[in-house]
């Protein structure tokens, strides 16, 4: 089996969290899924339901996402080679 690379993973983990971050910011400021963006913003600061806190969503996601990611990547090749 192959490895994954680590810093690709993580870029990709952590664009795909902006993606949806900032997709579920701006959705909230149309009023839909206001509830998700409640339960982030007391962990995420400036997250809120506004073009503006949308874009910090994005910014926050990405930084999780990309560290969330790189622990998957790594485990998956410590996995990987053990076996």
């Amino acid at each position: 089996m192959s490895k994954l690379s680590v810093k690709g993973f993580a870029v990709a983990f952590g664009t795909m969290s902006a993606v949806y971050m900032l997709y579920m910011g701006w959705a909230a400021a149309l009023g839909h899924r206001v509830g998700f963006v409640a339960a982030f913003s007391s962990h995420y600061p400036g997250f809120d339901a506004s073009f503006v806190g949308g874009l910090v969503g994005a910014a926050f996601g990405f930084v999780d996402g990309a560290m969330t990611g790189g622990v998957i990547a790594l485990v998956y090749n410590a996995v990987v080679k053990r076996i």
